[in-house]
């Protein structure tokens, strides 16, 4: 998340935007003064995650943002997932559920998986072929599979089909025995490997699931169980007695469990792991908020700062089906307007942001460096945006609104944005929304405005192919859970897509891919405004902190996380 694939504040990049990826090596979290934040966690204890909003959905099927992917992966498991953030390389993606990674044919069109021993759900029921099979069929049910678009644009379903509740069996998904699954795809894909690694690819008991029933209830199949769910408050997690540790290489899983602390102002928050009493010893959260960084410069407080790389971009959406942004001559316009340093500053300064003028951050395979719409001081050209819109008829400007998320941060990222078109007679309104329910919004395009601030982190880090196409593919726009805010449906776009996707060399493909971004953004469908950065402070008795670029966003990855001393706090 994703835009997902972006998201909220229980990881550090939530909170600043949504929806993973940098090249190999280890992805250890890094403090300013060597907290130790990587030694061994000791068995036992509750780690307390402390977070301003509530999960988007406790279903895989539905959430795919940043803030609910590593709370996943604590409660689910899939054929593949990605390696934990203390791997030698953590964006690799290794098998789980499965023996092995894929076996695919000669011609790339089947992929075949062998389960491993003794996997069961958490109330003792086994997983076998078909619940892996019943699970992934979800992503085609229309008002269920509204999270990662993966599986249903690469699995080769039939085209009328909508998901096991409301079509019934998925033919080109087989289950010859109990332990194997082959898959039979559209078209070659050698990353369909990641694409099992996707959320949505978890195993549900066949005919669970249906309507409502996982929007507060949960079947685990990983190390973890839901005790409690309060929404908009509490989740609690407990061991899951029938997860076998032996099945399982990716989870550390050395807390007894977790409690995440939902609707905290996120200045309260702050003051609670400064502060650092009683069980918050124990505690993690997102980013902080920018006016608390000039209190982290304490020894004390700086042995416990946790630095992560910034892998997500923060892009503005504009809706290319409403007037005047239809026109690429007012989108190229806004792009020339936007002051990018004014946003990071919203954003909390050099410290939680950088500019970007890409799609594509530095660390997605792909990247390209490039500028189409510069100016001096990097605050924008006033003058080239207005004779773009002299040229559109607009000399006088019109009014838009845009989509924020309702968090502080968020508003004053929508306010930088008012300052910079105001500057070329654009009034830009700004359309507050629920940070839980902000991506599901916004990706609904009956629901969309003109505009909106948000963000995408790869889902696997090694290929750009999960950046351009779930963004900009005009054949993939869904009337729920769609990424492509744009609704950019140009056939060049679509064409190059297909192109670079069918390429097998994925060097070479990643290649294209950042040509194809900077293609792209000369049309102007986004204005890529900034790659957000992560400052966290967690709590002294808390260690195993790696980063993840692929399960957590460029935050920490949840797997590895535990307790110095259980008895603690």
């Amino acid at each position: 998340m994703k835009l997902h694939r972006i998201t909220t504040a229980a990881v550090a990049v939530a909170a600043t935007l949504a929806l993973a990826a940098c090249g190999g090596g280890s992805q250890d979290a890094s403090s300013s003064g060597g907290g130790g934040f990587e030694a061994e966690p000791a068995e036992g204890g509750t780690v307390q995650v402390l977070q301003n909003a509530d999960f988007s959905y406790l279903d895989p099927a539905r959430g795919w943002d940043g803030g609910v992917n590593n709370f996943y992966r604590l409660v689910y498991r899939q054929l593949t997932t990605s390696a934990p953030g203390s791997a030698e390389n953590p964006t690799e993606i290794v098998p789980d559920l499965a023996e092995s990674l894929g076996e695919v044919s000669d011609d790339g069109l089947t992929w075949t998986y062998t389960l491993k021993d003794g996997l069961k759900f958490d109330n003792g029921d086994p997983i076998t072929s078909a619940e892996v099979k019943f699970g992934i069929s979800r992503a085609w049910d229309p008002e269920i599979g509204i999270g990662s678009p993966y599986l249903k644009q690469v699995i080769d379903a039939p085209e009328d089909y909508e998901g096991p509740y409301k079509t019934g069996d998925l033919p080109t998904v087989e289950t010859p025995d109990e332990k194997t699954i082959v898959f039979h795809l559209k078209e070659p894909f050698p990353e369909f490997d990641a694409v099992l690694s996707q959320v949505n690819a978890t195993p549900f008991p066949e005919g669970s699931g249906e309507g409502d029933e996982f929007i507060h209830e949960i079947i685990a199949s990983g190390p973890y169980k839901l005790a409690e769910y309060v929404p908009g408050s509490t989740i609690k997690l407990e061991r899951n007695e029938n997860w076998d540790a032996a099945t399982d290489e990716v989870r550390a899983a050395k807390p007894d469990g977790w409690e995440f602390t939902i609707g905290l102002d996120p200045a309260t928050i702050d003051e609670r792991l400064i502060a650092g009493q009683g069980a918050d010893v124990n505690a993690i959260s997102g980013t902080v908020q920018p006016a608390t960084l000039p209190r982290l410069q304490t020894p004390q407080l700086q042995d416990r700062t946790l630095q992560l790389p910034g892998i997500c971009t923060t892009y503005m959406g504009l809706n290319t089906t409403k007037e005047p942004l239809d026109d690429v001559r007012v989108r190229q316009a806004i792009s020339y307007a936007i002051d990018r340093n004014a946003i990071v500053n919203a954003s909390g300064g050099t410290q939680l942001g950088e500019p970007s003028t890409t799609i594509l951050p530095s660390s997605v395979a792909g990247h390209k460096d490039f500028d189409l719409y510069p100016s001096a001081d990097g605050t924008g050209d006033v003058e080239a945006a207005q004779a773009l819109l002299d040229e559109a008829g607009l000399s006088d400007g019109f009014t838009l609104t845009l989509d924020i998320r309702a968090q502080e941060s968020m508003q004053a990222q929508g306010e930088a944005v008012q300052q910079a078109l105001e500057r070329i007679g654009i009034t830009v309104e700004l359309n507050l929304i629920d940070t839980a329910t902000y991506y599901e919004t916004i990706g609904t395009p009956s629901q969309q405005h003109d505009a909106a601030i948000t963000g995408w982190c790869p889902d696997w880090a090694s290929s750009a192919a999960t950046f351009i196409p779930p963004l900009f593919d005009g054949r993939n726009i869904y009337e729920k859970g769609n990424s492509n805010l744009a609704q950019l449906n140009d056939e060049d776009v679509n064409t190059r897509i297909d192109e670079i996707k069918a390429m097998t060399d994925i060097d070479a493909a990643n290649v294209q891919w950042g040509d194809l971004d900077e293609e792209i953004v000369g049309l102007a469908p986004v204005v890529p405004l900034m790659v957000a950065k992560t400052v966290s402070l967690p709590g002294e008795n808390v260690t195993g902190l790696y980063s993840s670029a692929n399960a957590a966003t460029g935050g920490i990855d949840y797997v590895g996380v535990g307790l110095k001393d259980p008895e603690k706090g």
